[in-house]
């Protein structure tokens, strides 16, 4: 309940003071390129990771990636880079 009005409020800041929620927010920015790249800020880890399917902890929920010869090309504190054939980029809670 206390996580959901301090998350309120700060989505509120963020629209007044015009900053970017993905800071303001934590939450993930992706960025992908055609269907052979995608580009995730902001992570906070992986879940499972096989050539057909990446799950991807985020402060806004799970991120699954599905397709076919994925790679993590790079993996970093708080950036992911994944290459191969992406099919659906998929977001639970």
């Amino acid at each position: 309940m206390l996580k959901r009005k301090i998350n309120e409020l700060k989505s509120n800041v963020s629209e007044i003071l015009e900053l970017p929620k993905d800071i303001t927010l934590d939450l993930p920015k992706i960025t992908m390129i055609g269907n052979i790249q995608l580009y995730i800020e902001n992570h906070k880890g992986i879940i499972e990771y096989g050539s057909t399917r990446i799950r991807i902890n985020t402060n806004g929920g799970i991120i699954r990636i599905i397709g076919k010869k994925m790679i993590i090309k790079t993996i970093i504190t708080e950036e992911i880079i994944i290459y191969g054939e992406i099919e659906a980029v998929e977001f639970a809670q």
